[in-house]
């Protein structure tokens, strides 16, 4: 298994925090729930606190009804029609009540789909900032930290997955992921702790 921490040294001052969903839809009370959302919190607080201005929050968003999704996403709607806009209400995609702190200086981005990086909205913020690392934080494990983490290891940025600040739905995959990101990704993705990462960007 490839080494933990921050193998390739302190983060610079052109690294961004990148907290994926963690939105009141992924709460408690939710379908969507993740039990661990609750458990990471505090962490990913400290993440965001530690330099609220380096950080960039996304926020998944459904459409308002089923049927103004496409393709493979009309079917996914169909069968998750009890999350859609008209179904759960605006608030849902809101920010978790203590993430919504930090915004601003901390900014948000939206997007329909998993990846950040689908829509344009994540690359047209890092291009004029120079950023050239990202510590990532958030949920899910397995989906769209997943999907985060792929798109910023191919646009070459040195990607820090904080272990201790990702949830998911499903423990299993969560741990399979993790073992993803150690072993086959251990080139481009370092796993470090909250504690690791608060330590090594000041």
């Amino acid at each position: 298994m490839a080494a933990r921490g921050l193998v390739h040294g302190p983060l610079g001052a052109n690294t961004l925090h990148v907290c994926v969903d963690m939105q009141r839809l992924f709460g408690p009370g939710f379908p969507w729930a993740m039990p661990w959302l609750e458990k990471v919190l505090p962490l990913v607080e400290s993440l965001c606190a530690q330099k609220p201005e380096r950080t960039v929050f996304t926020r998944f968003v459904p459409p308002r009804r089923p049927d103004e999704a496409r393709g493979g996403w009309a079917r996914y709607y169909q069968r998750w029609a009890a999350v859609t806009g008209e179904a759960i209400g605006p608030d849902a995609a809101r920010l978790v009540p203590a993430l919504e702190a930090f915004v601003p200086p901390a900014r948000v981005i939206d997007k329909s789909v998993y990846s950040p990086w689908t829509e344009g909205r994540l690359d047209a913020l890092l291009a004029p900032a120079r950023v050239d690392t990202l510590v990532i934080s958030g949920g899910e494990t397995d989906v769209c930290v997943l999907a985060t983490a792929l798109g910023a290891i191919d646009r070459g940025f040195r990607v820090i997955l904080v272990t201790d600040a990702l949830c998911s739905s499903s423990d299993a995959t969560h741990d399979a992921l993790m073992e993803l990101y150690l072993n086959r990704f251990s080139q481009q993705v370092e796993v470090a702790r909250a504690e690791e990462v608060l330590e090594g960007w000041r």
